[in-house]
């Protein structure tokens, strides 16, 4: 079924908001706490409700606007949260440095498990139909007698994905109980969660990025050595082209 010229515009306004995320969810929380967090400005309490109320209200907005379950946007929901019981309810900032680090973690022996699967994770997101021509890979692969060779090399990839959550996983942790030292629900703390949240994407987001950037160009290397195809030939936009003019 083709698209309408409203549901095209949907998916283009959506996928093209890196900078409101970054805004919405990291910047603008981040300056909240930083800066209105003392008793003559919101407090402590209500700066950490002002900061956590931005991510939360766009990840909701995000999931209602588009009526897709989005998983990512929905652990971004539950992070929100539990940060912001771990503040509100005064719990010792040991819970926040574990939360930090049990999210990307957890979806890191998420990813290894769903090898075990019929649906490994990195199929997911790194060697899907929205990417990659995968009927074709398939295709020459099977001619080639390299379809094991490929499992193996993918089960490796696999291997590196989980590795980067790790990565973050652990990143997270330090530089939590690096930054944040004061009790829970005093304006330190609150600052101290703001510097947390502006340095964990320098630090932790942009690393783990390029990390699945070289991943996804180990996986092109292994698709491209073993089938002998250009990489014009496997992109899935490439073959929508093709299907239209026809």
């Amino acid at each position: 079924m083709i698209a309408s010229p409203v549901q095209e515009k949907k998916v283009a306004s959506y996928t093209s908001r890196p900078f409101v995320d970054l805004l919405v969810s990291i910047l603008i929380p981040s300056v909240v706490l930083m800066k209105f967090s003392s008793e003559n400005s919101l407090g402590a309490s209500g700066a950490l409700i002002i900061a956590l109320a931005f991510p939360l209200v766009w990840g909701l907005f995000e999931l209602l606007k588009y009526k897709k379950f989005n998983f990512m946007a929905l652990l971004g929901l539950i992070s929100t949260l539990l940060t912001g019981g771990i503040g509100l309810l005064a719990l010792n900032t040991q819970w926040l440095a574990i939360k930090e680090a049990a999210i990307p973690g957890l979806i890191g022996i998420a990813v290894l498990l769903s090898t075990y699967s019929r649906y490994p994770l990195i199929r997911t997101l790194l060697y899907n139909p929205a990417v990659i021509d995968i009927e074709k890979i398939t295709q020459k692969l099977v001619e080639n007698d390299n379809t094991e060779a490929f499992e193996a090399r993918l089960l490796n990839a696999t291997y590196l994905l989980g590795g980067t959550f790790f990565f973050s996983s652990g990143m997270n942790y330090v530089l939590a109980k690096w930054i944040v030292v004061s009790p829970t629900g005093s304006v330190a703390f609150n600052e101290e969660l703001g510097q947390l949240t502006l340095l964990s994407y320098p630090v932790i987001a942009i690393p783990s990025m390029l990390m699945m950037m070289m991943i996804f160009y180990y996986l092109w290397r292994t698709i491209s050595s073993l089938t002998g195809l250009a990489l014009d030939d496997v992109l899935a936009s490439k073959r929508h082209k093709g299907e239209k003019h026809d």
